[in-house]
């Protein structure tokens, strides 16, 4: 394997102190964080210079998956349409750092799961505190300095040191630790879209998402079965709520907010019954996360009431839209 140029080596040059994140991480949001790997893919589009909320139309297609719902990831043939950027696996293939900065001279960078134990940003859940895999997308190395700058959650951050050691397991492994999973993101799959072409090819990709949407009301179905789970989630502890409540309200808050997002993006003003709808959606998710956490009896019908019609009203106002 040849190795890349010493010092750092950089995708785009940005800089943590001086980047700016992607309105959907800003203040203002009900769901600043979506998911590890739909942030950081929201964050490499638009440090690239793309427009991310344009490849969200999958999100029609969130559904109630029988326990949990929908872990939304923007589809790899969407992301190459849009933006010229292929994304997919690749083998780990020697020192984990040296192949990194390989592919950033080539012009292209490495999505890693990484440990949360070694990642500053998570000072407020992880950091220090749990081992928990997460995704990243790699901005730039130094391997002599020992540094990382990395694309995570709502931005751009640099670790170092300690943490650099760790998160690449220098000073060692248990045997039985599992390498990490790798992608590559490619930036040569086609010339990306603006501008009106942008926004055509979008919208044609949402009409196909919205075709495949859920056949039932995925809230109907949410609501039987958090009924049947409540009273356990009352008696059980604070780890299995927070389990509980980020598979389901919060993935669900956060997957309808960011639609809502890219239907304002798309369609203007035409977008914005369906996105008033999406709102419903995600107030009453908001709702559910507040009344689950105050662990007391309480009856979730009239909320997942309220949210299956919103969804419906949603789902109603683009198929006008988009037909």
């Amino acid at each position: 394997m040849s190795v890349a140029a010493t010092g750092l080596v950089s995708l785009h040059g940005h800089d943590p102190a001086t980047y700016e994140p992607h309105s959907i991480h800003r203040e203002g949001r009900s769901y600043p964080e979506t998911n590890c790997y739909t942030d950081v893919l929201v964050e490499l589009v638009h440090a690239h210079g793309g427009e991310p909320l344009a490849a969200m139309g999958h999100l029609v297609r969130m559904d109630f998956e029988g326990d949990q719902w929908t872990f939304f990831k923007p589809p790899p043939g969407d992301l190459e349409r849009l933006f010229g950027i292929d994304v997919h696996e690749m083998q780990p293939v020697g020192a984990l750092p040296d192949q990194i900065a390989e592919q950033l001279a080539l012009g292209r960078t490495v999505l890693v799961e990484l440990d949360a134990w070694f990642l500053p940003d998570t000072a407020a859940t992880d950091y220090r505190r749990a081992h928990v895999k997460t995704t990243v997308a790699v901005e730039a190395i130094d391997r002599e300095a020992q540094a990382l700058r990395y694309l995570h959650n709502t931005g751009l951050h640099e670790l170092s040191g300690d943490d650099y050691r760790g998160v690449f397991r220098l000073d060692g492994a248990a045997p039985e630790t599992l390498p990490p999973y790798l992608e590559l993101a490619r930036f040569d799959a086609g010339a990306g879209l603006d501008g009106d072409a942008l926004r055509s090819a979008a919208l044609e990709l949402l009409s196909g998402h919205l075709a495949r949407r859920p056949a039932t009301n995925p809230f109907e179905r949410f609501g039987t079965r958090l009924a049947s789970d409540l009273p356990g989630l009352l008696e059980g502890d604070a780890e299995r709520y927070h389990a509980y409540a980020f598979a389901t309200v919060r993935m669900a808050g956060a997957g309808f907010e960011l639609l809502a997002a890219h239907l304002t993006w798309l369609l203007g003003c035409g977008g914005e019954p369906a996105a008033a709808a999406l709102g419903h959606i995600v107030h009453g998710c908001k709702v559910l996360s507040f009344r689950l956490a105050r662990r007391r009896t309480f009856d979730p019908a009239p909320i997942l009431a309220d949210m299956s019609e919103a969804w419906l009203e949603a789902m109603g106002a683009l198929d006008g839209l988009v037909a």
